[in-house]
């Protein structure tokens, strides 16, 4: 099987630092003044290791240096290398061209590492001309055409590589506004459509709005975890509408789209990054609060990066409480819930049976899964 390989080396870069995104030349400078490392290649590099077994059977067709023939090396495939020599700084448009000369040089599948501003450009490359499978390496990851981990974007392939039937299915392209996204208006865009194979198992959903809450409930919930939170600890706060029914009963403002840092009487830290939380956690008791992303499940790797396996193992599992809405829980169809932190000892640690709290003294079994 001719199979492309792109890697957007910038994807995912904003996401542990905080920035939620990584589109701009000016937000990528300040990622990486604040410390951040490339993701991208790193999660490639799983999905490439993973299907090292069907070596003989894959002609790997990429761009060169960054974008695809350096993964691919280092993970011992001797790759057919297309189009021009690519800069070590990239932006949309070498996406973009790269996609188009893959799908000329008559590639059958196109896996690709980034977000949804990489699935973005590779609609306006190729659109329905090139099934194509996701790497999960963005920091907002809410289209329908990733896998749910770079392992299974692995497994995705290999399905499709042995299949006698390729069939496919047209999955939605979505975007979020970073400027406003940062400034905690959510506002998602349809860009448009790819064709993925029809593995949906181990293809992620679209994220879908919250259902309509119901003030009780949500305060439900905030009064369950706040009747539990003893004097001094610190309450790691992930994104979204339930987390902040918490604060709000508090009396304090949350960030929507941020990791914000609390205690029972006190504001300590608004939307953090992951070297703040860590210093935070230094010498303090803690516990992480997170909600899922509605229709997709995901608990950690989607837009609360700060949250990174390195905090997670100083709070530790037991210390994480999960609220949600009960409806959110029923709408994923008996799924499980899912994680992506990057670190597959974290996934694993994190993986089995959590309590999730879905009202005042409330609680519903949910697997978690990586």
């Amino acid at each position: 099987m001719r199979l492309g390989f792109l890697v957007n080396p910038v994807a995912g870069l904003g996401g542990r630092v905080g920035l939620k995104g990584s589109d701009g030349i000016e937000i990528q400078r300040r990622a990486l003044a604040l410390g951040a490392s490339p993701v991208a290649p790193q999660r490639a590099a799983q999905t490439l290791a993973a299907l090292a077994p069907w070596q003989e059977q894959i002609e790997l067709m990429t761009p060169d240096g960054v974008m695809g023939a350096e993964t691919a090396r280092q993970c011992g495939f001797e790759p057919r290398v297309i189009g021009p020599p690519i800069p070590p700084t990239t932006t949309a448009e070498h996406t973009l061209l790269a996609a188009q000369e893959l799908l000329a040089a008559s590639a059958e599948l196109l896996l690709f590492a980034g977000g949804d501003g990489t699935a973005r450009d590779i609609v306006r490359a190729v659109g329905l001309n090139l099934p194509v499978v996701g790497i999960p390496a963005g920091v907002k990851i809410y289209s329908a055409v990733f896998a749910t981990h770079p392992y299974a974007a692995a497994e995705v392939v290999a399905a499709w590589l042995r299949s006698e039937r390729r069939l496919t299915r047209e999955a939605e392209v979505v975007d979020l506004d970073e400027e406003s996204y940062r400034r905690g208006a959510v506002n998602t865009r349809l860009y448009g459509y790819l064709k993925i194979p029809a593995v949906p198992q181990r293809m992620q959903n679209r994220k879908a709005p919250s259902p309509a809450a119901e003030a009780a409930r949500l305060q439900g919930i905030a009064a369950e975890v706040i009747e539990n939170m003893p004097p001094g600890c610190l309450y790691l706060l992930g994104p979204g509408t339930t987390t902040r029914a918490i604060a709000e009963r508090l009396g304090f403002r949350k960030t929507l789209v941020g990791v914000d840092v609390f205690t029972r009487t006190e504001v300590i830290a608004l939307d953090v990054g992951e070297a703040q939380l860590l210093t935070l956690l230094e010498d303090r008791p803690a516990r992480i609060v997170v909600t899922p992303i509605g229709g997709q499940g995901f608990l950690f790797g989607r837009g609360n990066q700060p949250l990174s396996p390195a905090v997670i193992r100083r709070v530790g599992r037991e210390s994480i409480l999960v609220v949600s809405l009960a409806e959110k829980l029923h709408a994923l169809r008996g799924a499980p819930l899912l994680v992506d932190t990057g670190d597959p000892q974290v996934d694993q640690l994190l993986s089995g049976y959590m309590p999730v709290i879905v009202g005042y003294h409330e609680r519903i079994m949910v697997r978690v899964s990586a």
